[in-house]
């Protein structure tokens, strides 16, 4: 489930999978993977609207790097506010 800022929530199917690869594959947590994962995303039937691109890149760059975050046993960015 993706939680945009305004409250909005969207399921997206093959999220957490998506992640986990790129996780394994090192990817670094930037603009350029947060493409990749919106890619990946469409690959998988999800629809991401062409108007709503830049909102879900933000949204889905903040997953990834809070994934990131819990696999280095940080705390993520949602718990700290940010």
């Amino acid at each position: 489930m993706l939680k945009f800022p305004d409250g909005t929530q969207v399921r997206v199917s093959g999220l957490e999978e998506i992640l986990v690869e790129l996780y394994s594959e090192r990817k670094e947590a930037n603009g350029k993977t947060a493409e990749e994962i919106l890619d990946r995303l469409e690959e998988n039937k999800n629809y991401i609207p062409p108007s709503a691109r830049r909102e879900y890149k933000s949204v889905v760059l903040k997953e990834y790097r809070d994934y990131v975050a819990a696999q280095k046993g940080e705390t993520p960015s949602r718990l700290e506010g940010g």
